[in-house]
């Protein structure tokens, strides 16, 4: 991840990316071992998607956008109800009786909120924030992508400054282990 342009555009990439590996899951008879990479490969990008919200989106939603508190509070709860999700989901393997369950919960918590955050968020952000702001945050949006945890980390702060702080020495040491271990890689 890391595509150019304004916050909005950024993400929006993201959500499409992540919905093309739901496709590929989608895709693949239940118990299929690529499930389970996708699964990875999809919990890897929403972790990072999520903490870069967390640390600059939201931030900004409260600071430009009118009831900007309670609509970042709503995407906080979104991101813990699919943070728990993904934490259940990777103690699972593809031929895990739960493995189905729990990515077709993740599956529809996602969806749901890309829903939401695309048909009323990122509208109400883009009238309300100057469009330099806009860039300025894709910006901090993909530098906080390139640091950040690609494992979930549900007991985490999900709020600045304390999840600025911690998410780069929690994402330094998940890419280590996804590097030692191979998580999220066909083969």
């Amino acid at each position: 991840m890391g595509h150019g342009g304004n916050v909005i555009d950024e993400l929006v990439t993201d959500h499409r990316e992540v919905e093309e590996i739901f496709g590929r899951i989608e895709a693949l008879p239940s118990g299929d071992k690529d499930r389970k990479v996708y699964a990875d490969q999809a919990t890897m990008e929403l972790v990072r998607h999520s903490v870069a919200e967390e640390a600059y989106l939201y931030p900004a939603v409260r600071e430009h956008v009118a009831g900007g508190d309670a609509l970042a509070d709503k995407e906080l709860e979104d991101h813990a109800r699919a943070e728990q999700i993904m934490k259940d989901l990777e103690g699972c393997e593809a031929g895990d009786p739960d493995f189905d369950r729990l990515v077709g919960m993740l599956m529809t918590e996602i969806r749901s909120h890309l829903t939401d955050e695309e048909g009323n968020l990122f509208p109400k952000l883009r009238s309300s924030c100057p469009v330099e702001a806009l860039d300025e945050l894709g910006d901090k949006v993909r530098q906080a992508k390139k640091m950040a945890p690609t494992r979930p980390h549900p007991s985490a702060p999900d709020k600045p400054p304390a999840n600025k702080l911690l998410a780069p020495g929690a994402g330094l040491v998940d890419r280590l282990r996804d590097t030692l271990t191979g998580r999220g890689k066909k083969g």
